[in-house]
């Protein structure tokens, strides 16, 4: 198979998490607004009319996969990192006698990177440590709330390993210290139920393009009554919340892939879970030495990370690649380094086996043909790798147990 131009319908596609195809019926939904609807939805003619109702439409399409009281809560961005700098920045400018931010290590780059950006200018940032399975810890959360913590802000789910964290408990917690709270969700909406209504979440994040609608348009949640500055200014778009014409099409088009994603989501739940599961039970009965992230956690149905110790995961995915198979081995925006995950460091994953993660993120356009397929190729990959690695063959246990679990308790550290 030629690897190096692969599009729709080639190969077989694993790595969701870092983006998604288009929907057709997303595409099918655009298309009028790529042709023949072009007006600006500002205009108060006729062209414009359609435009703005097409947005609202959208708007409520995207509140009600998400359980937001009000349409109006719902701010159309350019992407999630967008909506995660808006959401840092906001609650700094909107508290000028707060100036702390609670955040953890496990973040996405748009938070972790930002929150060092705002660090070097004299933000205090204090990072909640994760324990060893993924999990966070509510008391030692708490503990770390001040009267002078301006937004706590914690991922609803790990774009890594899937971990679910319990962020409803503590955006409790942040509330009852009179903390704003933030969540990153881009790695959550759409696979797994929220109703954000009826919980303490302020602010919430996604992203398009990791639910089947195009990439460039993503989504704020601000709660009514919550203070807010704009992040971008120039135009009155937004109810003056976020400036610049809106992308209608892919506005349109989020719109849609949230009311299937809404549609999809007991499939999600069921049968793409179960597709999960017997690719990560085929991995742990065939391949000695290897640990499932995150495995005694609550995950999201799609996503499977696996390390493999004493090989190079880009090894990994080199070779699984001339088979027409797509992996990651972290998180695509920051994947081109050669250091072990950030997320991999902060759970404490030995470093024999950081250095060989990879993920497995599937969708609903993942087929059982399609796993079966990475059972059949993955272990002779492996093997061969292995044969080649000086570290394993000095590490090579005598007896391969037939568990493969991570011992918590072994001395290996990094």
């Amino acid at each position: 198979m030629n690897t190096s131009n692969m599009g729709a319908g080639d190969g077989i596609y694993l790595d969701n998490n870092a983006t998604t195809m288009i929907d057709p019926k997303v595409v099918e939904a655009m298309m009028p607004y790529l042709t023949t609807y072009y007006g600006n939805a500002s205009s108060q003619h006729g062209f414009g009319a359609p435009i703005a109702k097409a947005i609202a439409r959208a708007r409520e399409q995207v509140a009600d996969l998400i359980g937001a009281q009000y349409p109006d809560e719902i701010i159309f961005t350019s992407c999630a990192s967008e909506s995660d700098n808006t959401a840092l920045w906001t609650a700094l400018w909107t508290q000028k006698n707060k100036n702390e931010i609670v955040t953890t290590k496990l973040e996405h780059p748009a938070i972790i990177d930002t929150c060092s950006f705002l660090e070097a200018r004299g933000v205090n940032v204090k990072y909640l440590s994760a324990m060893q399975n993924g999990s966070l810890d509510p008391k030692a959360f708490e503990s770390l709330l001040t009267d002078k913590t301006a937004l706590a802000s914690i991922m609803w789910a790990n774009n890594e390993t899937g971990n679910i964290y319990p962020v409803e408990q503590l955006a409790d917690i942040a509330a009852a210290h009179n903390v704003l709270f933030h969540s990153d969700a881009v790695q959550a909406v759409g696979k797994i139920a929220i109703d954000v209504k009826n919980t303490q979440v302020r602010m919430l994040s996604f992203s398009g393009h990791k639910l089947h609608a195009p990439k460039g348009v993503g989504a704020l949640y601000v709660r009514r009554g919550t203070r807010f500055l704009p992040y971008l200014h120039g135009g009155h778009q937004e109810r003056g919340r976020r400036a610049g014409t809106e992308n209608v099409p892919y506005i349109v088009g989020l719109g849609v892939a949230c009311e299937l994603a809404k549609a999809h989501l007991d499939e999600l739940n069921t049968r793409v879970r179960a597709l999960r599961d017997k690719l990560e039970q085929g991995i742990v009965s065939t391949i000695p030495e290897v640990i499932v992230t995150g495995k005694d956690t609550d995950r999201t149905p799609n996503t499977l990370n696996v390390a493999f110790k004493f090989i190079e995961g880009e090894a990994i995915l080199l070779m699984l690649n001339e088979y027409g198979i797509a992996a990651s081995s972290g998180s695509a925006c920051s994947s081109e380094s050669l250091e072990p995950s950030h997320v991999m460091q902060a759970m404490g994953i030995p470093f024999s086996a950081a250095h060989g993660t990879i993920r497995f993120s599937l969708s609903r356009f993942t087929t059982e043909a399609e796993i079966d397929e990475v059972l059949r190729v993955l272990p002779g990959i492996i093997e061969r790798l292995r044969e080649l690695s000086p570290y394993w063959n000095l590490n090579k246990p005598k007896v391969i147990n037939a568990s493969h679990e991570f011992d918590p308790d072994s001395d290996e550290r990094h």
